[in-house]
C-alpha cells in the first residue's frame, strides 16, 4: 500500500511538472510578432514534450490533456482540435497496425523470423544476418518497431542465448551480449528504411509535406533508404562481433532449437497465405501508384478490407487493438498541434530566426551540420517520438531558410529520427526490453551506442549522400 502511494504522489509531481513547464513558457516574455494564442499553443506542446520525457501518464491522456486545456481556454475551438485526426497520415499508421496484428496473430512473423535463423543460422554471423534478415523482412509490414523487435524477435534472440548456454548470469559473453546488442541496433535500421518501420515515421513524412511541400511516399522513403540501409544491414553483424565479440564458434544449438520449433508451427495456414498474398498485392499497388493514383493510405486500407472480406482477419480482433487506437489519439493529437504551430507563424518565426544565424553558409554544410545537431540532441529524450515531435519540424524549416538542399534534408534528418535511438539504452521500446534482458551493462550499452552512431552518420553522410546524389536529390 505504501509503495502504491509513493507511485500515485510519483506521478502526480511529474504531472505537475509538465504543468509547471507549460505555464513557464506562458509566463516567459513573447517575441511582438507571437500572438498570444499561438504561445498558449507552444506552452501546451511544451508540456507535453516534457510528459513524454517524465511519463506521469501514457502519451495518450497527455495529448488529450494538452488538447482539451487549448479548447478550455478559448485558444481553439474543438473543431480545431480535433482536426489532425483527420489527416490521412493517422489512418495510414492504423491500418499498418491492424496489419501487422494479423502477421503476429497468425504466427507469420514467428515463422519468417525462425526461418530465417534455419536458413542462414551456421555461425554466429549467421545468426547475426539471420536476425538483420528477419528485421528487414518484417519491417515494411510491422510499424511498431517495438512490436516487431520486442515481440517478435526479441524472444527469439533470447532462445538463441540460452540454447547456447548464455544467459546473463553465466556467460553472457559466450553469445548473448553480441545477438542481444545485433537485434537491438539492426531493429533501428530496419524502421529507419521504412515509412511503415516506425509509428512516428509518418509524422516526419508531415513535416516534409508541410514545410518543404515534398510528398515523402512509401516508395519515395524507401528508395532513398535501401543503399545505406542494406549496407548497414550487411555491415552489422561484423560491427558487432568487434564491439561484442561472442566467445562461442558452435551455434549448432540454436539452429537446432529454431528448427524444432519451426516444425511445431507445422505447414503454413489458411490465414497466413492470405496474408502473404494480400501484403504482395499492397506492395504491387505501392510500386505502381503511376498507374492508378491510389496513394499509400487507401492501399493500405485495401489491404485491411481484404483480410476482413476474406476471414483471414475478425472485426472483433481490429476493434480490440488496442495499440492502434492508443497511437490514433496521440498521433492526431500530435498533428493538430504542429498544424497549429505552423499555422499560427511560430515555425516561420523559427526558421527566420535560425536562418539569419547560418546565413551565408553553404546549404549542404548547413544541412549535414543540423542533421548531426539533431542526431546527438536524442541524449536528452526518453523516446524516439517525443524527439521527433519537439524537433523535425523546426530543423527542416531552418533547412529552407538556409537554402539546404530540400530532398536531401528531409531524407537525412527522416533517417536519422530513428538512427539516432542507438545512443541510449531507453530511446524506444525495443531497447528497452532487449536491455532489460540483462546480458549487456549499461556502461558497456552507451559506449556501444556512441561507436554506432559514429557508424551510422559515417554511412548515411557518404554511401547516402552519394545514393541520394545519383538519384538527384541535391
Amino acid at each position: 500500500m505504501a509503495n502504491q502511494r509513493s507511485s500515485v504522489r510519483s506521478r502526480y509531481g511529474r504531472l505537475l511538472v509538465c504543468v509547471l513547464a507549460a505555464f513557464a513558457v506562458i509566463l516567459s516574455p513573447r517575441p511582438d510578432e507571437i500572438t498570444p494564442e499561438a504561445w498558449r499553443v507552444f506552452a501546451a506542446f511544451a508540456g507535453v514534450i516534457v510528459s513524454f520525457i517524465l511519463r506521469p501518464f501514457p502519451m495518450a491522456p497527455m495529448v488529450l490533456f494538452a488538447l482539451i486545456s487549448l479548447v478550455v481556454t478559448g485558444t481553439v475551438t474543438l473543431p480545431e482540435a480535433l482536426a489532425g485526426y483527420a489527416d490521412k497520415v493517422v489512418w495510414l499508421v492504423i491500418a499498418a497496425f491492424l496489419f501487422a496484428a494479423a502477421v503476429l496473430g497468425t504466427g507469420l512473423g514467428y515463422r519468417i523470423a525462425l526461418s530465417l535463423v534455419v536458413w542462414l543460422g551456421r555461425s554466429m554471423l549467421g545468426l547475426g544476418y539471420a536476425i538483420c534478415g528477419a528485421e528487414l523482412v518484417l519491417g515494411p509490414i510491422v510499424p511498431s518497431n517495438t512490436a516487431r523487435g520486442g515481440g517478435v524477435l526479441a524472444p527469439i534472440v533470447r532462445s538463441l542465448a540460452e540454447a547456447l548456454d548464455s544467459r546473463p548470469d553465466h556467460e553472457p559473453e559466450r553469445a548473448g551480449s553480441y545477438l542481444v546488442q545485433l537485434g537491438a541496433h539492426a531493429n533501428l535500421i530496419a524502421a529507419a528504411m521504412f515509412l511503415t518501420g516506425m509509428a512516428a515515421n509518418p509524422l516526419v513524412a508531415k513535416a516534409a509535406g508541410d514545410v518543404f511541400g515534398i510528398d515523402l511516399t512509401w516508395n519515395r522513403w524507401a528508395l532513398g533508404a535501401i543503399v545505406p540501409g542494406l549496407a548497414g544491414l550487411a555491415l552489422l553483424p561484423l560491427l558487432m562481433r568487434v564491439l561484442v565479440k561472442p566467445s562461442i564458434t558452435d551455434v549448432g544449438a540454436a539452429r537446432s532449437a529454431a528448427r524444432d520449433q519451426l516444425a511445431a508451427m507445422g505447414p503454413w495456414s489458411r490465414r497466413e497465405k492470405g496474408i502473404a498474398v494480400v501484403f504482395v498485392g499492397m506492395m504491387t499497388l505501392w510500386m505502381t501508384k503511376p498507374l492508378h493514383g491510389l496513394g499509400t493510405t487507401p492501399v493500405a486500407w485495401i489491404g485491411v478490407c481484404a483480410l476482413l472480406l476474406t476471414g483471414i482477419e475478425e472485426w472483433e480482433n481490429v476493434t480490440a487493438n488496442k495499440s492502434a487506437w492508443d497511437t490514433m489519439v496521440w498521433l492526431g493529437g500530435l498533428l493538430t498541434m504542429a498544424n497549429l504551430l505552423r499555422e499560427h507563424g511560430l515555425v516561420d518565426w523559427f526558421a527566420g530566426l535560425s536562418g539569419s544565424v547560418v546565413a551565408g553558409r553553404s546549404g549542404v554544410v548547413v544541412m549535414i551540420v543540423l542533421a548531426l545537431i539533431y542526431f546527438y540532441s536524442m541524449y536528452g529524450f526518453s523516446m524516439l517520438t517525443g524527439h521527433i515531435t519537439a524537433m523535425v519540424a523546426a530543423f527542416f524549416a531552418v533547412c529552407l531558410a538556409a537554402g539546404a538542399p530540400p530532398q536531401a534534408s528531409v531524407a537525412l534528418l527522416a533517417y536519422f529520427s530513428s538512427l539516432c535511438g542507438c545512443l541510449t539504452n531507453y530511446s524506444t521500446g525495443p531497447f528497452v526490453i532487449y536491455f532489460g534482458f540483462g546480458y549487456v551493462p549499461a556502461k558497456q550499452w552507451f559506449r556501444n551506442g556512441f561507436v554506432m552512431s559514429l557508424f551510422h552518420c559515417g554511412l548515411w553522410l557518404t554511401v547516402g549522400m552519394a545514393w541520394w546524389k545519383v538519384l538527384g536529390w541535391w
